[in-house]
């Protein structure tokens, strides 16, 4: 493989313009690059998290499961990206949805039914699972703007979607596995009460 970058900076950007994949110009905070954008503060954020059950992993050995499981989405995030840019190209395919959802429906055995809310928080990996979760949110609502401006092909909004729903289960299995009760949403005590 050539080299993909031989210059970090280039100045074209330099008055608000950025260059997709196929050619064009777009102003920087045009919904095409703000999907972009989310796509990788998500990807940021899940390194992170990758990072930190990695180091957990001695302690936890439960932990490396489910870094199995969502070290590939990295790679895919990164797909999704190159989608985005470039809207000819396409990556993704519906057999990761479907790893993403097997993967959700083992999870969700070994976890029982959720019977209440819970908040992010009780380890420093379960809240970073939680950010990635509320990132990949904030990611699929961009892409679902841009998808109302320019529709997009192929399953990258399935998948951001799905990706979603695996990181809040993500967090539940990092407590479980770490031994830490969830934090337990406690409704706020009415007037009169």
């Amino acid at each position: 493989m050539g080299f993909r970058l031989s210059k970090i900076y280039t100045r074209t950007g330099d008055k608000g313009e950025t260059g997709l994949g196929d050619g064009r110009r777009v102003a920087k905070d045009h919904p095409r690059v703000e999907a972009i954008g989310e796509v990788d503060t998500l990807n940021s954020q899940l390194g992170l998290l990758l990072a930190g059950l990695a180091a957990e992993t001695a302690r936890y050995p439960g932990l490396k499961e489910v870094s199995d499981v969502l070290g590939p989405c990295q790679h895919r995030l990164f797909d999704l990206g190159g989608e985005l840019a470039m809207p000819a190209y396409q990556a993704l395919n519906a057999a990761e949805i479907e790893r993403l959802e097997a993967a959700i429906d083992v999870w969700n055995e070994e976890l029982g039914p959720l019977e209440n809310f819970i908040l992010p928080g009780g380890s420093t990996l379960i809240a970073q699972a939680h950010v990635c979760r509320s990132l990949a949110r904030s990611a699929e609502r961009r892409c679902q703007h841009l998808n109302a401006v320019e529709p997009l092909a192929g399953p990258g909004l399935a998948y951001i979607n799905r990706l979603s729903d695996l990181l809040f289960v993500a967090a539940r299995v990092i407590a479980r596995r770490q031994g830490v009760a969830e934090v337990l949403w406690e409704a706020a005590v009415k007037p009169g009460s």
